[in-house]
């Protein structure tokens, strides 16, 4: 077994999601070719359900603290 760890810093709450969300469509991608990847981090599993969910999909099952901040605009 190969491992590699990985420590990242000065990253915002955004980045560390879309970041996490990538290595988990690799591992995806690459699990047919037989490569097997585990990835752990806080909240892995929350921010990849969240990262899935399609637009419009009830996401009251999903932690809160895992969804982007979103600004709120006035036009």
């Amino acid at each position: 077994m190969k491992e590699i760890h990985l420590k990242i810093s000065n990253i915002s709450h955004k980045q560390w999601t879309n970041l996490l969300i990538e290595l988990n469509l690799v591992k995806d991608a690459w699990g047919r070719l037989g490569p097997k990847i585990n990835i752990e981090a806080k909240n892995f599993d929350q921010i990849i359900k969240w990262g899935k969910k399609k637009h419009g999909e009830d996401t009251r099952d999903i932690d809160s603290t895992v969804q982007r901040n979103r600004s709120k605009r006035s036009y």
